[in-house]
């Protein structure tokens, strides 16, 4: 009888075992399909956007890409102040907010897929609330207002004063982290390249037919047309799940300060006024500045993150995400012409 019930224990406990074990596997199985679910609902999420805010279209950067937006097919609101006299085009909803308000911001981010801050400089404080606002509302991208210096890769003053980008970006980590649905993209342009043409803040100058070269002039820079960072702006939104969380490059041009000299002589058959500088002197500026808490030595900063000698903080072209976004760089030439 002691055998028998041996026996019989033994085989109670292998049927048990052999119970636990179906029981296991099962509950793994609905735990697999549960996560797959979960994770083909946050890609759907992702590659749903269609509708996209821009907070500041009606700025140096905003009009190109509210314009790259519609072009493309996006459902566009312009998110402008209360005052705000700006106009926009006729495809365009216009949404006048008050940034401050957490009620005007719940109402404005409603429906909206994304969201892009092309928010001014002295502005970007507001973004704090702003992607609170973005992610309570259930937006499910949201870009920042980089567009600039890659400031994954800037350190000291530059970081100091570049400090309110680099707390956004903490926070839109850690937003993404605790919101499986929502997600940020940032975009590093360097120079805004036209724009810095025209308004003459690269050094040439168009009307004296002066160039300022610092350093050598040969050490190679990257920098962006407005259109085509509308261009990636779009891009980025139509390739959503791979650009999730990720920071990224794009540029124009990769070029030097004597390279862009040589074509403004070349295309108004004029040898221009050539005044060299040195960084170094640009950097004791900036650090005597910084010193009594005057932020404009930024501008005297990215004289030396950009044309130092041997520095080499630019871009390089392997690193530009243009090729995935498939968005074509720009014609220097062509660039240089249309100031002329």
């Amino acid at each position: 009888m002691r055998i028998l019930n041996g026996i019989t224990s033994r085989y109670l406990f292998y049927a048990l075992v052999i119970v636990g074990a179906v029981a296991l596997r099962k509950i793994y199985t609905a735990f697999e399909e549960h996560q797959s679910t979960r994770n083909q609902q946050q890609t759907s999420l992702i590659m749903s956007i269609k509708n996209v805010a821009v907070i500041g279209g009606s700025g140096n950067l905003g009009p190109a890409v509210v314009k790259a937006l519609v072009d493309t097919g996006f459902a566009v609101t312009v998110l402008t102040r209360i005052d705000s006299k700006a106009t926009f085009p006729s495809e365009v909803k216009v949404h006048r907010t008050d940034y401050e308000s957490a009620t005007s911001l719940a109402e404005a981010f409603a429906g909206q897929d994304a969201v892009v801050s092309t928010i001014a400089t002295f502005a970007l404080g507001q973004q704090q609330n702003i992607i609170d606002a973005a992610v309570k509302a259930g937006v499910k991208r949201f870009i920042p207002s980089e567009f600039g210096l890659n400031t994954q890769k800037v350190t000291g003053n530059v970081a100091k004063i570049l400090g309110v980008k680099l707390a956004v970006q903490e926070q839109l980590k850690k937003a993404a982290a605790e919101n499986p649905q929502f997600s940020w993209t940032g975009i590093a342009t360097s120079l805004f390249f036209d724009w810095g043409l025209k308004v003459g803040s690269l050094g040439f100058s168009v009307k004296d037919k002066t160039a300022t070269i610092f350093d050598s002039g040969n050490e190679p820079f990257t920098g962006t047309n407005l259109p085509t960072i509308g261009l990636a702006v779009a891009s980025v939104l139509k390739n959503a799940d791979t650009t999730a969380n990720r920071y990224i490059d794009v540029a124009s041009f990769v070029t030097t300060q004597n390279a862009i000299l040589a074509i403004f002589q070349e295309e108004t058959g004029t040898k221009w006024t050539v005044v060299n500088k040195n960084t170094s002197d640009s950097l004791k500026i900036a650090d005597e500045k910084i010193a009594k808490g005057d932020y404009s030595a930024f501008g005297d900063y990215l004289k030396v993150e950009l044309f130092r000698d041997g520095e080499g903080k630019s871009a390089k072209l392997e690193e530009l995400a243009n090729e995935e976004l498939g968005v074509s760089f720009g014609d220097l030439r062509a660039t240089i012409k249309s100031v002329l």
